[in-house]
């Protein structure tokens, strides 16, 4: 039987906020709706989308480096540390980025730790307003040991 391991969650959620240019307008719109909300959080963001959300809503943000600079990437090994609950990551899907590697690694670091995801508005707007918002949560953690032992021999 396979043994997995609960990370604790607490009241005080670690958000991290991620836009693409063309969709840094939806996030700053979701964001501005959600304000009063994402007050009570820790937030995380990459560079620009960082600097937009600070100066137009006077948010608090831990500002990493911009995605094509490694801010995705700065992201993804805070999900692999366990220091981001949950990703708002509105992305483009119909341009193309020269950090696609990153952004496919960042997605697939969420998806290994099970970590929640909102690629779009509606996805955020289900996340945000979810009773798990107000409260402790225990989010499992994925049972690696045999991926670590298969390394070993």
């Amino acid at each position: 039987m396979k043994h997995e391991e609960n990370l604790e969650i607490n009241y005080r959620k670690k958000i991290a906020l991620v836009a693409h240019d063309n969709k840094k307008r939806d996030l700053l719109e979701w964001a501005k709706f959600n304000a009063g909300v994402l007050k009570a959080h820790d937030l995380f963001a990459t560079g620009t989308t960082g600097e937009i959300l600070e100066k137009k809503l006077g948010l608090s943000i831990r500002r990493l480096q911009s995605g094509p600079l490694g801010g995705d990437m700065q992201i993804g090994a805070l999900i692999a540390e366990g220091e981001i609950d949950f990703l708002i990551f509105f992305w483009d899907p119909l341009s193309a980025q020269p950090h696609d590697p990153d952004i496919r690694a960042l997605l697939r670091m969420a998806v290994v730790w099970n970590v929640p995801v909102a690629c779009n508005r509606a996805t955020a707007d289900y996340i945000i307003s979810s009773s798990l918002m107000n409260e402790q949560y225990a989010r499992i953690l994925p049972d690696y040991k045999s991926y670590k032992d298969r390394l070993k021999s």
